[in-house]
């Protein structure tokens, strides 16, 4: 016979639903966090050191937070309830550069995972990435060849980095890389993480074409790690509302292409 399957404890629960709290949110305060519980503020202060310290939500004065600021980059599952609009129209956009036959590199980025979607109807490809969610939406597909990026795994992206993925990203060389990054100006494209970085540099260099990515909420901003440059990319494609002239600026660096969200 077999067994029953086990229960989740009630501090696994509890912090499930402010992990969901804030992720819909952006924001909470430890008052409406014990009000949301039912539990004391010094039990919900203890569920949030937990938190922070597996890099799921910030902590700041008061109450945390899964927004990015410079020297935090927001969890896989904040990301991927953001901007859908923005990136479904990027991917829609970048599937343009992809034929039958080529070897696609995505990273960790939620808008890399919305053009991993339209992939299966390309036909017959070779996708790397280090995005476990990307290996999952393509794993049954027949015509894709899929190849995982191990490493450590990261709770917070839900990716595998460090440096045995980049190591890995370095043994290949791959005809198109598409990469969504945390930040940019018309000059520079950076991160808050220095792992991430290294891991996006080796992606990189493995690939002939390279692509951005960036729905407008990431242009303008700054993090703590400068990644490259915009003149290191064949292609930047851009979504959302953006001022002219900080298209034209890029538009000096690499090709840009400010994609309609119609």
């Amino acid at each position: 016979m077999a067994s029953a399957p086990k229960k989740q404890s009630p501090r696994l629960l509890r912090q499930q639903k402010i992990i969901d709290h804030v992720l819909s949110q952006g924001f909470a305060s430890a008052a409406e966090l014990s009000s949301l519980t039912g539990v004391s503020l010094m039990t919900v202060h203890r569920d949030l050191d937990d938190l922070v310290t597996r890099g799921l939500l910030r902590k700041y004065h008061g109450g945390v937070s899964a927004q990015p600021s410079t020297v935090f980059e927001s969890s896989s599952d904040f990301r991927l309830h953001t901007h859908t609009a923005e990136k479904e129209a990027l991917a829609a956009e970048a599937i343009r550069f992809i034929s039958p036959g080529m070897s696609v590199m995505l990273d960790d980025s939620t808008t890399a995972l919305a053009l991993a979607r339209l992939l299966p109807d390309v036909g017959p490809l070779t996708v790397v990435s280090n995005y476990r969610q990307v290996q999952e939406v393509l794993r049954d597909t027949p015509d894709i060849r899929l190849i995982g990026l191990g490493g450590e795994y990261s709770r917070t992206h839900d990716s595998y980095i460090g440096l045995p993925c980049q190591e890995m990203v370095s043994t290949f060389s791959v005809d198109i890389v598409f990469l969504s990054i945390s930040a940019m100006n018309a000059r520079l494209t950076y991160h808050q993480e220095q792992e991430i970085v290294l891991v996006k540099r080796a992606m990189l260099a493995s690939a002939t074409t390279k692509v951005l990515m960036m729905d407008a909420s990431k242009v303008g901003r700054s993090a703590l790690h400068q990644f490259a440059p915009v003149s290191a990319f064949d292609h930047t494609l851009l979504a959302g509302e953006l001022d002219d002239s900080l298209i034209e600026e890029m538009r000096e660096q690499t090709d840009v292409r400010h994609v309609s969200m119609a």
